[in-house]
């Protein structure tokens, strides 16, 4: 059985009243919780300060707050977005005998949330719930070269650009050259750059903003996924990736 983080679990366990019962107070949640009020008190005001609960300071009541609403939001965009990515994900693993993974954003990394891997025996792993960095990942790039420049310059600032391989870009000129090559084509290449042996191809995934929020990518042995595949691993990688994303409501101008 996995240990339990005591506050975090009484946190949830709030929360999960307060989604039962509107308006309650500390005195009140104690009683059903059975938990001192000090620690009631304590974990409600650190959730008010991340916005997770609402407090009524006339009657001194608590409510679920917006947060939670924007976070599931964004649960059920994400189980979306998945439920319709993956027949196409298996069809680019069926079509090319390779790893495809599906990432999303996660701040300033992506997200590994579905894998199909290649059924060869020389092949790449699923990674699925392992973070990445942007800037030297086909996934990542993907996503990356639709930031606008303020929004590299934070994710740099950030994260740095730390070197993996000795094909990892360190220099924003060069990586601001990649993002410029991607928008062009529609796709991102990881020769290499995150782990020694492996290249990818990425291509990103609209929302219905017109926002980029995830990516797909082809991964194998880069003495598989030679650079003369790569027109072709792209253009059925962008055509799977504009067809999840006109399917998630995302219209081209």
């Amino acid at each position: 059985m996995p240990s339990i983080v005591k506050p975090v679990y009484n946190a949830i366990r709030i929360l999960d009243v307060l989604g039962r019962e509107r308006g309650l107070g500390v005195t009140r949640i104690s009683q059903l919780l059975e938990l001192p009020k000090s620690s009631v008190h304590d974990i409600l005001s650190t959730l008010h300060s991340e916005g997770l609960v609402e407090k009524d300071r006339e009657r001194n009541h608590y409510n679920l707050g917006l947060k939670l609403f924007e976070l599931g939001n964004m649960a059920r965009a994400n189980l979306e977005l998945r439920r319709i990515a993956t027949p196409f994900l298996r069809s680019l693993n069926e079509d090319l005998h390779e790893t495809v993974h599906l990432t999303i954003l996660d701040g300033w990394e992506v997200l590994y949330v579905e894998c199909f891997e290649s059924i060869k025996q020389l092949r790449t792993y699923s990674v699925i719930g392992v973070r990445a960095p942007l800037h030297c990942t086909a996934v990542g790039k993907a996503i990356l070269a639709f930031f606008t420049e303020k929004q590299v310059s934070e994710m740099i600032k950030a994260m740095g650009l730390p070197r993996f391989t000795e094909n990892t870009i360190t220099d924003r000129r060069a990586l601001d050259q990649q993002l410029a090559d991607i928008r062009r084509r529609g796709y991102a290449v990881d020769n290499a750059e995150h782990e020694e042996g492996v290249r990818c191809i990425g291509a990103p995934i609209h929302n219905h903003e017109a926002q980029v929020v995830a990516s797909i990518s082809v991964s194998g042995p880069s003495q598989r996924m030679t650079p003369e595949r790569d027109a072709e691993v792209g253009k059925l990688l962008v055509g799977k990736t504009q067809e999840i994303s006109r399917r998630l409501g995302y219209k081209e101008n």
